[in-house]
Order: structure tokens, then C-alpha cells, then sequence
């Protein structure tokens, strides 16, 4: 398994909020998903420096949460690895599959989250 990608996620249900307060940090967004699994938009941003941090709507989480977003080249093999050092999938086994990715939430054993993702080209 090869890392593509690294960077903070931020997911909140006042999605467009977290998003204007890093336009006005000088980030601007670089890409937008919307309707994963029907109601989710996910907005990439990145400041003139190269630093990048995603922001995710959700209207099912009671609160924002904060997680490191990590591109990898094959989805399997990093949840196989994330899984078995005691990682869980708070969705039981179900994973967002679209026509362009391949992702899913895991939760540390200490409480962090981590958003492993495959991007099929």
C-alpha cells in the first residue's frame, strides 16, 4: 500500500461554515463531491503554500469531527491494515463506493478517526 495522500478532514454538519472560514484563511477549494452515499458534499481545499485540508458535510453526526483524510493506491489492503491493529468501521463493514472512489471512516482503539480512500482513475 502506497500513501497518495495526507491531510486534515474536517467533518461538520455546518460544512459550509468550516468552508468560508478557510477561504478566509486564503485556501481555496480545488475540487467538490457532492451526493456521496446521497447526502454528503466533500470540498478539497488548498492555500497558495501547497497545505490542503478537506471539509465534509454530514447531517448524522451529533458534532464536528476532525480526522486525517489518507489517499492510498489499493483501499483493501490499507483497511486490512488499519483493521488489523484494532481500527473499527463505525458503519459495521459498509464502505462509500462511487464511480470515482473507494472510501471509508475507521476509528483508532484510543478515539481517532482516520478516512482511508482509493481514487480510481
Amino acid at each position: 500500500m502506497k500513501i497518495t495522500g495526507f491531510r486534515p478532514l474536517i467533518v461538520s454538519r455546518d460544512a459550509e461554515a468550516a468552508i468560508k472560514l478557510f477561504e478566509d484563511l486564503g485556501f481555496e477549494k480545488r475540487h467538490t463531491k457532492e451526493g456521496i452515499e446521497g447526502h454528503v458534499t466533500s470540498v478539497a481545499l488548498r492555500d497558495a503554500d501547497g497545505h490542503n485540508v478537506n471539509v465534509a458535510s454530514s447531517d448524522v453526526i451529533p458534532q464536528d469531527m476532525t480526522a486525517i483524510a489518507i489517499n492510498v493506491d489499493n483501499f483493501q489492503e490499507a483497511y486490512d491494515f488499519f483493521m488489523s491493529r484494532g481500527f473499527v468501521n463505525p458503519r459495521g463493514d459498509a464502505v462509500t463506493d462511487t464511480s470515482s472512489s473507494k472510501a471509508t471512516l475507521l476509528i483508532s482503539p484510543s478515539g481517532y478517526a482516520v478516512n482511508i480512500a482509493e481514487h480510481i482513475k
